[in-house]
């Protein structure tokens, strides 16, 4: 059961990264937008005369900052889209329309009940507000929250769903956004009695966090460190940020909720002279950390490394050290020490706890898009001016800071002797786990032939349990986030060689942190995964050896170098040249070489013996594998959108075949009925591994005969 929970709030988490990805553009033009259109800023810096009202320069940064203030007004909707993208396993674009229309649909309800029940003036002040032009509940980021989980799982319930055929164009993903908005109609009616007492226990818990003072505040920035390594932070972090638990406050006539909301909306507002502590309280203390503190340590590990491997420990630490004093982004740090030294991460916890706590009392109020560096700090602190931040006085906090970690790492690194990078055995290589490191050690060992994010992701596919065990794929700010069928068969000690800092495994949820470039390496995966390549596990085999029909050893057997063999007819009906059916991927050869059949019975069978290796969800397609040769049999053109319908497969993956048995039946009069071709091309994918592919037969064949030489 814990293992479980983990894997939905680690989807969860990862689902708010997709939105909280916006907040840098938006706050960087509500930054610079709402800074130089402030006359007393302008004034300050004398810069009136170029920027003042009324010349291009200010119309430009005043159409900036509507532009960043309609992203943070709209960040409900936005967490919607995000949340359900983030959540849905397949088909996400069709969640991400679903996931608006219900949230239109039910904010539209909410509206109709509240006209019914008397109209705003009827509610207590502060608990309706406008949302797209309607009165509403205000519930902020929840109500896109609760939208975005609802649509995901009707998304991953539904968007397979076979109907009657009088109903079969409403059939699959079209059936979501219709069940969608019917679900959020009554979810609308219902949250417009449910939400009142909630939000009432919301603002209640908000004022508990806001009366603990200081304490408070250090146990947010504790528990938020604390939370890191299992990837939960996000989850932890966001309601503070985006909902009245981060406080509410009145800002220029409007009500606003969400420690962030408040921020910008006071960012926003002119007539601010000072930050409130009381928002910024959740964000001011992660300067002090990313810029001076863990810097710090970096420095206290150089300093205690081994002298001959000093030269190393510089060069991986120097590049996380920039990292977290630019970005705010820590794990390439944070994660050097986690696993071999978790006392120097309990520490690390409660100094980050005591930073945030430190920067309330000294009413230091520096706002974030995402995380504490230079960049947000610069923007938000230095741009705004000491007046209405207190910046300066990160300095000289940071600077204690710095020596505060950098003394105490070292103190107990050597004390305890523990096994911080360069400190290692000699038989350890000195590494910080990043992506250049593993590319270095790949080098060494692969063939130069194979392409270098390929090779990465067929490592990771492997780490994980091969294809066939990965269910979803996903990422944040720094990590790897997958769903896996069975965590037994996860590998971490592969995954730890592909470049990871680390690897969090709980039952089905896997977490593998890279730092930044993470989102290139996802791309790269689900790019890789979509491949033929990716459900082959190629081994080193024994010497060639002839066909065989023994079921043990037909999926190792190879085809001898000169050695013909037959592809035999899968299906019955006319043989057609693969250009002579101009569907621009097939009739150009980009699937490999071989044959089209225009079937005119609805049967399947093997056309070698042979085994399954791939069923596509959708039916219409089934990988094999006839020793070395790799055969496609893709039933109909276009008939991916049928998303199964007219087709019954017998087969599973991993089946082991007998030449003539029957692989399945598809239904040719439905399939063209609803307009789709049947003319079913073969292919050999590998096509490159062979001299010769020759067509041994034209136009009428049976199942079962002879129709392709492969030499």
């Amino acid at each position: 059961m814990k293992d479980k929970i983990f894997g939905v709030l680690q989807r969860v988490g990862r689902s708010f990264m997709l939105p909280v990805a916006v907040l840098p553009v938006a706050g960087l033009l509500l930054g610079l937008g709402s800074s130089f259109t402030n006359k007393t800023t302008l004034a300050t810096y004398n810069l009136l005369g170029i920027m003042g009202p009324g010349t291009m320069i200010y119309n430009i940064l005043t159409i900036m900052s509507k532009c960043g203030s309609v992203i943070f007004d709209n960040l409900p909707l936005i967490f919607a889209v995000g949340v359900a993208i983030g959540m849905a396993k397949k088909e996400k674009e069709v969640a991400a329309l679903a996931s608006m229309i219900a949230f239109l649909v039910m904010h539209s309800a909410i509206s109709g009940m509240i006209t019914i029940y008397g109209g705003p003036e009827a509610f207590l002040t502060g608990a309706t507000g406008t949302v797209l032009g309607m009165v509403s509940l205000q519930m902020g980021a929840f109500g896109g929250i609760i939208v975005g989980l609802g649509v995901a799982a009707l998304h991953n319930k539904f968007y397979k769903i076979e109907l009657p055929a009088a109903l079969a164009f409403f059939q699959g993903t079209r059936f979501v956004p219709i069940i969608s908005t019917v679900v959020f109609l009554f979810v609308g009616i219902l949250m417009f009695y449910i939400w009142q007492p909630v939000q009432v226990g919301i603002n209640n818990l908000g004022g508990v966090v806001q009366s603990s003072g200081v304490f408070g505040t250090f146990l947010y920035g504790m528990i938020k460190r604390l939370l890191i390594p299992f990837g939960l932070h996000h989850v932890f972090y966001m309601p503070f940020w985006q909902t009245a638990i981060g406080g509410t406050m009145e800002i220029a006539g409007h009500s606003v909720v969400g420690a962030q909301n408040i921020f910008f909306a006071q960012l926003a507002d002119p007539t601010t002279t000072h930050f409130s502590t009381l928002a910024t309280r959740f964000f001011s203390g992660e300067f002090i950390i990313y810029i001076f503190g863990l810097p710090g340590a970096a420095l206290a590990i150089y300093r205690c490394a081994r002298p001959e491997k000093k030269k190393a420990v510089y060069g991986l630490l120097f590049s996380a050290a920039i990292t977290s004093i630019m970005t705010g982004i820590t794990e390439p740090l944070e994660f050097s020490f986690l696993f071999v030294a978790p006392l120097l991460f309990g520490i690390n916890a409660i100094l980050a706890g005591l930073a945030y706590a430190i920067a309330q009392a000294l009413n230091i109020a520096v706002g974030l898009t995402f995380s504490g560096g230079f960049i947000d700090l610069f923007m938000f602190g230095i741009l705004q001016g000491n007046s209405k931040t207190s910046w300066l006085l990160i300095i000289p906090v940071g600077i204690v800071y710095f020596a505060v970690y950098y003394f105490l790492f070292s103190y107990l690194i050597k004390k305890l002797n523990l096994k911080t990078p360069g400190r290692e055995e000699d038989s350890e290589e000195t590494k910080l786990y990043t992506r250049a490191d593993y590319n270095k050690k790949k080098n060494a060992t692969i063939d130069n032939k194979g392409n270098e994010a390929e090779e990465l992701s067929a490592a990771i596919t492997q780490g994980l349990g091969g294809k066939a065990n990965i269910s979803d794929v996903d990422c944040c700010a720094t990590r790897l986030r997958i769903t896996v069928i069975d965590g037994n068969k996860v590998k971490e000690d592969i995954l730890k060689s592909t470049g990871a800092a680390g690897v969090i495994h709980k039952g089905t949820g896997v977490q593998v942190i890279y730092g930044p470039k993470v989102t290139i390496i996802k791309s790269n995966l689900e790019d890789y995964l979509e491949t033929e390549d990716a459900t082959i596990e190629k081994v080193v085999t024994e010497p060639k050896r002839k066909m065989s029909t023994d079921k043990e050893t037909i999926e190792k057997q190879e085809i001898v170098m000169g050695q013909e063999t037959i592809i035999y007819a899968p299906l019955s009906g006319n043989v057609m040249e693969l250009s002579e059916i101009k569907d621009g991927v097939f009739s150009e050869e980009m699937l490999g070489k071989g044959f089209v059949i225009d079937p005119t019975e609805g049967k399947v069978v093997a056309p070698c013996d042979c085994k399954v290796e791939t069923i596509f969800d959708t039916k219409h397609a089934i990988g094999l594998s006839c020793g070395n040769i790799e055969i496609l049999i893709h039933i109909g053109i276009d008939t991916v959108q049928l998303n199964g319908k007219g087709y019954d497969i017998k087969v599973r993956e991993g089946d082991v075949l007998k030449k003539g048995d029957v692989i399945g039946y598809f239904d040719i009069k439905a399939i063209t009925d609803l307009g789709y071709r049947v003319v079913t091309p073969v292919t050999i994918t590998n096509t490159s591994d062979f001299t010769t592919i020759k067509l041994l037969k034209k136009d009428s064949i049976k199942a079962g005969e002879e129709i392709l030489s492969v030499q």
